[in-house]
């Protein structure tokens, strides 16, 4: 059968080559095979594979922090500026600044909720009747008030305590262990240094403080998560000065 070129230009051509094709099974065109097959990466030496493995490890640390991409180009040229001895676009110094601020930013809008559910609750909670609010945000009700001094920051005081997460579940007590914690003030969270410096020796408080007070981005261990609002119940039996 003589074949019939078909074009957009030429419709007439075009009816009278569907005409002869009927009922012929249409064969699609093959697909070119310009696709060049994958490079394969070769290790010549143990600087080749330590080189890859560092890349690998770094990665995979920063992905489990939240970071999903970096720019690689400018990745490589700090890797190379340092190793060469270059000026460095950004000191050692304020190199630190960038980093945190982009893990912070990761980490807050992995813990969303957290910072959520801390802030809504701490808005409700200083409507409740006895709640003080000092003008850090910390909470407090006084349980007991007692008739001792009270303490300074650079004191140190013997305290039983107990904490707990918003949604109830306790992480930590000194009467559970049945064992007073003797503890300096200037090296406890923020929220325990204000709080307790508030307390006359022989009360009991019970402090709501906002994760800023607190353990922050960072949490504590496995059983306090970032931007956690914690509540403590003190009991301040003593104060041992310096």
């Amino acid at each position: 059968m003589k074949r019939i070129f078909i074009t957009l230009l030429l419709p007439f051509c075009t009816l009278i080559t569907m005409a002869q094709t009927k009922g012929k099974k249409a064969t699609a065109p093959k697909k070119a095979t310009t696709q060049k097959a994958a490079t394969k990466v070769i290790f010549n030496s143990s600087l080749d594979s330590a080189s890859y493995a560092f890349g690998a490890n770094m990665a995979s640390s920063m992905k489990n922090d939240g970071l999903g991409a970096l720019n690689y180009d400018l990745l490589v040229k700090g890797l190379k500026d340092a190793f060469e001895g270059k000026t460095l676009l950004i000191s050692k110094e304020q190199s630190q600044l960038p980093i945190s601020n982009l893990f912070n930013g990761l980490s807050k809008k992995k813990f969303a909720v957290n910072i959520a559910e801390g802030k809504n609750f701490l808005e409700n909670n200083k409507k409740q009747p006895g709640v003080q609010v000092t003008p850090s945000g910390l909470q407090y009700i006084v349980i007991k008030a007692g008739d001792g001094i009270k303490p300074k920051v650079t004191d140190t005081v013997l305290a039983h305590y107990k904490g707990t997460l918003l949604n109830g579940k306790q992480f930590d007590s000194s009467y559970d262990r049945n064992e007073p914690l003797s503890l300096p003030l200037n090296r406890v969270i923020a929220g325990w240094t204000e709080g307790i410096q508030l307390m006359p020796a022989g009360s009991k408080y019970k402090f709501f403080i906002p994760y800023q007070l607190a353990y922050g981005e960072r949490g504590a261990g496995q059983d306090i998560p970032p931007y956690s609002t914690l509540i403590f119940e003190v009991e301040l039996l003593k104060v041992n000065g310096k």
